[in-house]
This record gives C-alpha cells, sequence and structure tokens, in this order.
C-alpha cells in the first residue's frame, strides 16, 4: 500500500473515530436531557400528589372535628334535658314541702 493511501486511511478512521465520538457525545447529552425532564415530570408528579394527599388528610380531620363536635353538642343537650328534668322535679319537691311546712305552720297557731 502505497504511503497516500495509508495516509487516507488513517485520516478515514480519525473522521470515523471523531464521528462515533461527536455521535456518543450527542446522544448522552440526549439522555441527560430526557432523563432531566422525566426527573421534572416525575417531581410535578410527586408535589401534584402531595398537595391531593395533604388535601384529603385536612378533610378527614376536618370530618372528625365536625364528628366530635356534633357529639358533644349532643351530650350537651341530653345534659342540659337532664338537667331540666331534675331541676323541674326538684321545683315539684320543693313546693310540696313548702305547702307542706306552710299548712303545719298554719294549723299549730
Amino acid at each position: 500500500m502505497a504511503k497516500n493511501e495509508i495516509l487516507s486511511e488513517i485520516k478515514k478512521a480519525e473522521e470515523s473515530a471523531k464521528s462515533m465520538v461527536d455521535e456518543a457525545i450527542e446522544s448522552k447529552n440526549k439522555r441527560i436531557s430526557d432523563a432531566r425532564a422525566e426527573a421534572r415530570e416525575i417531581l410535578k408528579q410527586a408535589e401534584i400528589d402531595a398537595h391531593k394527599a395533604a388535601q384529603d388528610s385536612f378533610k378527614v380531620g376536618e370530618e372528625k372535628i365536625l364528628e366530635e363536635r356534633d357529639k358533644i353538642v349532643n351530650d350537651g343537650e341530653k345534659n342540659a334535658i337532664a338537667m331540666s328534668q331534675k331541676a323541674q322535679a326538684n321545683i315539684d319537691k320543693s313546693v310540696n314541702y313548702l305547702l307542706q311546712e306552710f299548712e303545719r305552720a298554719v294549723l299549730n297557731e
């Protein structure tokens, strides 16, 4: 093989190697870009999921608070009714007692 042919083959091999390196760099950069885009999407979806989970948790907590409030109000109303009935019974007893004492005081005069 002549010197020119050898140099030509070396030059072709160098160009081929450079082309392969350029393609590899371009491929690497594209994969990095794609990975970054995918990471942004994953972060965006994670943020959406976290926000939804927080809203769901808040809603559950709010429902529990409302249920507890209703229970406390109902218990309070029941206690108020019971106290009112007891007070009414005591009023009736007190009136009867006062009438008996009045009658005894009047009869003993």
